[in-house]
């Protein structure tokens, strides 16, 4: 028998066992696996953002158990099994690829996205962005934003005019400050969807590169205070030129590593 079948058959019986037999389980509902499902997705973009693969085995085994779990407790309610959760992800799939398994000629990965986005039109979309989650991260949002809209043809051409409209977003924004107008979080936030719609042209993920220059800056600034204290000083009771000169050490060292 196919070793994935027997390790996905093991998951499911642990999950029925864990659901009659453990009291924290039994209790567990839609509503309460959410929030812990959020938190389990966060912890994998943080092993996939350290290059821990050890780590990225670990969390997909996590939210492959919350999978189930949301399964389980749909068949409970006579809503869905896990059956139909798998065969309607087939469907989809086999639906949106017909490049695949259809008759459909694609040159490349651009035509697949705009393949997909009108597949999902003519399955009763009234909007290309209602895919798009209320809830995602805001800078997440405005990345599948873009992608969504691209994938129907509203999209810029060349990418020297898409860096032209960050440069003007940017002289939008420092007007709005120089003239302390209303509107400056407004032009902040356009500044920044220009450098998103920028990123995707140069093939940067912004998501990724600020959670890399997030823990670059934590690292760094750790690094610091430990070299503060190394020399007996108290990061409380110094200026800004102080802590700078312990800052450029903490930058050297790291650069060295």
């Amino acid at each position: 028998m196919d070793p994935r079948l027997v390790a996905f058959e093991r998951l499911l019986n642990i999950m029925d066992d864990l659901r009659e037999k453990c009291p924290w389980d039994k209790k567990q509902t839609f509503e309460t696996l959410r929030q812990l499902t959020i938190e389990e997705t966060y912890e994998l973009t943080d092993a996939i953002t350290d290059k821990d693969l050890e780590s990225i085995k670990g969390e997909l085994g996590d939210l492959f158990l919350h999978l189930v779990f949301y399964s389980k407790l749909g068949k409970e309610i006579g809503a869905f099994d896990v059956d139909d959760v798998l065969n309607q992800i087939c469907e989809k799939l086999i639906h949106r690829h017909p490049h695949i398994y259809g008759d459909v000629t694609v040159q490349n990965e651009e035509e697949v996205k705009t393949n997909w986005e009108k597949l999902k039109l003519k399955e009763g979309k009234q909007s290309v962005l209602e895919g798009v989650p209320n809830s995602l991260p805001a800078l997440v949002k405005a990345t599948r934003i873009q992608e969504k809209v691209k994938g129907i043809g509203f999209e810029w051409e060349f990418r020297e005019d898409v860096w032209k409209k960050v440069e003007e977003e940017l002289a939008e924004l420092k007007y709005e400050i120089d003239t302390n107008s209303d509107n400056i979080e407004e032009e902040f936030g356009d500044l920044l969807f220009s450098l998103v719609n920028y990123a995707r042209f140069i093939d940067v993920s912004p998501e990724n590169a600020l959670a890399i220059t997030n823990q670059k800056f934590i690292r760094r600034f750790q690094l610091m205070e430990q070299l503060i204290q190394e020399n007996k000083k108290d990061i409380r009771e110094m200026n800004l030129q102080e802590m700078d000169v312990f800052w450029n050490k903490a930058k050297l060292i790291l650069k060295k590593k």
